[in-house]
């Protein structure tokens, strides 16, 4: 895998520990869900970023790889 950009959708606003806790990635707000997008180096890195999701206890909605 190389560097590819994934959109992640979640229920509910996210706190601002939240917000930090995914540092370099963009959040952005779209009640009543919010997305977070950001670039990922491999399927290792993917991961991480899907374990912190799970960590924050964040409802996962939905992810999917965009177009650049």
């Amino acid at each position: 895998m190389t560097h590819k950009r994934f959109e992640i959708r979640v229920r509910g606003p996210l706190s601002e520990d939240a917000r930090n806790a995914l540092y370099g990635l963009t959040v952005v707000d779209a009640p009543p869900e919010t997305i977070i997008i950001g670039e990922v180096v491999d399927e290792s890195h993917l991961h991480g970023v899907l374990a912190l999701v799970r960590l924050l206890d964040l409802h996962l909605i939905s992810m999917q790889e965009i177009p650049d």
